[in-house]
Order: C-alpha cells, then sequence, then structure tokens
C-alpha cells in the first residue's frame, strides 16, 4: 500500500481509544500494509493505527530489525523500570523523560485472527508500550508527572507543527 502521513498531537484520533478489530477482512490487511510501510521508514520504532487516522487496535513495530505487527494488543506483562528519553512520531523533534517497565509482553493477534504474543526489554518494552496506550487515546506527555506534564506542553505549543485542532 503506502507510507501514510503521522497525525501530529492535538488531531483528534489521538485521544480516542481505537476500536477493537473485528472483521479480518481485505480493509485491516490494507492498515496492517500501509502500517507496516511507515514503521518501515528511518527513525520509526513503533506506528500506532490512529497515527494514521485510522482508528482501531493495531500497531506496527521496528526495533533492533525485528518488524511486525499486533492487532488488538493487550499488555499481558510488565516487569522491572526503566527511565530514559522517550519521543514520538506525533510529538516530532521533542523527548521528554518517561519511566516505563524494562521488559513487557503484549498478547493480541494476526490478520488470520491466530494469537500472537510479543516480548521485550528496554527499547522494544518501551514500543509496546507506548504503542499500547496509542490504542487507549494516550499519547507518552499525558504520563509525564505533572510539573514535566505543564512543562512538554508549553514546548509543544511553542511548535511551527502544533494546532489545537
Amino acid at each position: 500500500m503506502a507510507f501514510r502521513p503521522i497525525r501530529r498531537f492535538g488531531d483528534p484520533v489521538l485521544r480516542t481509544v481505537a476500536d477493537p478489530v473485528t472483521v479480518f477482512d481485505d480493509k485491516i490487511a490494507a492498515v496492517v500494509t500501509d502500517l507496516l510501510d511507515t514503521v518501515d521508514a528511518p527513525g520509526h520504532a513503533g506506528v500506532a493505527a490512529p497515527q494514521i487516522g485510522v482508528s482501531v487496535r493495531a500497531f506496527s513495530y521496528n526495533v533492533d530489525g525485528e518488524i511486525g505487527y499486533v492487532l488488538n494488543p493487550e499488555i499481558i506483562e510488565l516487569s522491572g523500570e526503566q527511565d530514559g528519553e522517550e519521543g514520538c512520531l506525533s510529538v516530532p523533534g521533542l523527548s521528554f523523560p518517561t519511566p516505563r517497565a524494562d521488559h513487557a509482553v503484549v498478547r493480541g493477534v494476526d490478520l488470520r485472527n491466530e494469537p500472537v504474543t510479543v516480548s521485550g526489554s528496554g527499547l522494544m518494552a518501551r514500543c509496546l508500550q507506548h504503542e499500547t496506550d496509542h490504542l487507549d487515546g494516550i499519547v507518552y506527555v499525558q504520563r509525564l508527572e505533572a510539573d514535566k506534564r505543564r512543562d512538554a506542553l508549553k514546548r509543544i505549543r511553542a511548535t511551527d507543527w502544533f494546532w489545537e485542532g
């Protein structure tokens, strides 16, 4: 299909809880293809369907050469802690220290509605948590402590790409 443009912070689709995938047809296959094409670009670790304007529970990932997708993902395990900068394609050019679990396991399904489990530590764990958040209408800056969130929102509003949507 195609590389899709990324919706930016302020777009209402990013604040909406995505709908579960219930029909496994050519339409959802096209969304998955677009997610995989879009995540294949340099600097893209993950892309959630809402980021390309589609409000369904699907995301793709591209971490350390491991590329894939998950439909209807649920985080089933989190352990450990990691600190570090986190960025988002929907918040371009900015990153903020965001605590996350160091290990994550996500369970979902593939295009045949067959079970899929993806797990990882470090960047993969951060990606799995980050992309699942997008499906719940959460952009990572919402997870920051109040004072850091205020600073992040101030910096976002000062960008030339921000819109109040």
